[in-house]
């Protein structure tokens, strides 16, 4: 019975800990980054797709753990890709952008951009009429020295019907870019939505082509999460779990690999409700 309590306070104390650092990223609910996410939108005619994945880095900046939100842009049917590796840590303010890798096909190649202090580049909160602005500078083959201004403001919500389905009560992000060049300006308007506990579910370029959610790991069913029953996944679904770990027992061994362990409980904080 001992060793049984022993147990079950130090899951519960290592998923306070997990569960400080989940929250915190839980907040961004219209920005999801755990690790393993990934969303795919296409045009209409199927011709393009954008595939967005969160992946861990290697490297650190300031000593933070960096997550990459990895975008890529694809003409299907052709080897010409383009995208960029946004290089990002999360705290109470929200996700803070540190570097920028921009793939630009194979007349401009590659631009790296770094940002010190890092820049704010999604807050953890967001209302209509909210809006933030940060700069890169980089340089680019061909055309030398860029600056890009680019300014976000929230400027509707509204329901947004895709073939992943129907999502309400989404933010629409309008997003002007000014880019100084040496010799000429340009300046760009494009949209994204963002559902919450989504993420972006619809884009609108400078073009006005648009690319519409097709499919995303978030959209799984996470009912098998709760395991108590009660309609919400919270604390009640840990203290089961917890109080089952180290047995073989199928209502606490969510992920299914034979054991009530660490995993399990790991699986429960990252799909808590909100």
């Amino acid at each position: 019975m001992i060793e049984k309590r022993c147990i079950l306070l130090l899951s519960l104390m290592l998923l306070l800990f997990y569960t400080s650092a989940v929250l915190t990223a839980a907040t961004l609910r219209y920005y999801p980054l755990d690790l393993g996410n990934m969303s795919v939108l296409e045009t209409e005619d199927g011709t393009e797709r954008i595939t967005y994945t969160v992946e861990a880095a290697e490297e650190r900046f300031e000593d933070k753990e960096i997550t990459l939100l990895k975008r890529k842009a694809e003409t299907l049917g052709t080897d010409e890709t383009t995208g960029e590796v946004y290089f990002m840590h999360f705290d109470d303010d929200g996700v803070k952008l540190h570097k920028v890798v921009a793939e630009l096909g194979s007349v401009f190649g590659t631009a790296v951009a770094i940002l010190s202090p890092p820049a704010l580049f999604f807050p953890a909160s967001l209302e209509l009429g909210d809006s933030w602005e940060f700069v890169l500078e980089t340089e680019v083959i061909l055309t030398g020295p860029v600056s890009v201004s680019s300014v976000y403001e929230v400027v509707a919500v509204e329901d947004v019907v895709t073939p992943a389905g129907t999502f309400e009560n989404c933010l629409k992000i309008q997003l002007d870019s000014r880019t100084v060049f040496t010799l000429s300006v340009s300046r760009s308007i494009s949209y994204q939505w963002l559902a919450p506990n989504i993420g972006i579910v619809r884009v609108e370029t400078d073009q006005e082509i648009v690319f519409n959610l097709v499919s995303s790991n978030l959209l799984t069913d996470t009912s098998t999460y709760d395991v108590t029953g009660d309609g919400v996944i919270n604390i009640l679904d840990l203290v089961f779990i917890a109080s089952h770990f180290g047995e073989v027992n199928a209502d606490a061994d969510v992920n299914g690999d034979g054991a009530v362990n660490i995993l399990d409980l790991t699986l429960v904080v990252q799909n808590f409700s909100n």
